[in-house]
């Protein structure tokens, strides 16, 4: 059997290779995986996404499935239920920062008709398909990350600096940031 050239960054870790291969770069326009993504990205800041990834089901039974509306209306007993909640990352600043992000999201789905629309406006509503040929190639952030952050900051979200908007713009598939060598960069080329 041939082997598929791949991205170096999953290692041999399966949850890591599962989510490069099925994920990572395919275009979302679903609102509540975009959501996800948006909260689990401002959870990785400062953590590595293997530690992130690997308590992905348990971010989604602690945080209702992300069901925007509930996670919106979380008061204390709920800051407190995640506080004590080992099988996520227990950071107060970025809980509470999780609820704020989804009364923005409310509202910017209320001016934009969904997420979906507000957030791929800034890609034109197309993937860009750069042509990365080595690790080191991968920006932490770009200008189009930098205007992302800023227009989501303008609107009220917390942990949204450019580093977490280009790691959410990889994630959503609004960038294809594959090696090119890798098998994956064409596929989602023609997707």
């Amino acid at each position: 059997m041939e082997n598929k050239q791949t991205c170096e960054w999953p290692g041999n870790d399966p949850l890591m290779i599962r989510y490069h291969d099925e994920e990572w770069g395919v275009p979302v326009h679903d609102d509540t995986k975009l959501f996800e993504f948006l909260v689990l990205d401002a959870f990785q800041a400062g953590l590595s996404w293997r530690t992130v990834l690997n308590k992905r089901e348990n971010f989604r039974k602690a945080f209702d499935q992300y069901d925007v509306h509930k996670i919106a209306s979380y008061g204390d007993a709920e800051i407190q239920r995640l506080l004590t909640d080992d099988g996520i990352i227990r950071n107060k600043a970025k809980i509470s920062a999780t609820i704020e992000n989804a009364k923005r999201f409310l509202d910017v789905q209320h001016e934009f008709g969904s997420f979906d629309s507000y957030i791929w406006q800034f890609t034109n509503s197309k993937t860009i398909h750069n042509r990365r040929e080595t690790l080191k190639d991968l920006p932490a952030s770009t200008p189009l990350s930098d205007n992302m952050s800023n227009d989501l900051r303008k609107r009220g979200f917390k942990f949204v600096g450019s580093t977490i908007c280009y790691a959410f713009m990889q994630a959503a598939g609004m960038v294809n940031d594959h090696l090119i060598q890798c098998y994956r960069h064409p596929v989602l080329k023609g997707k």
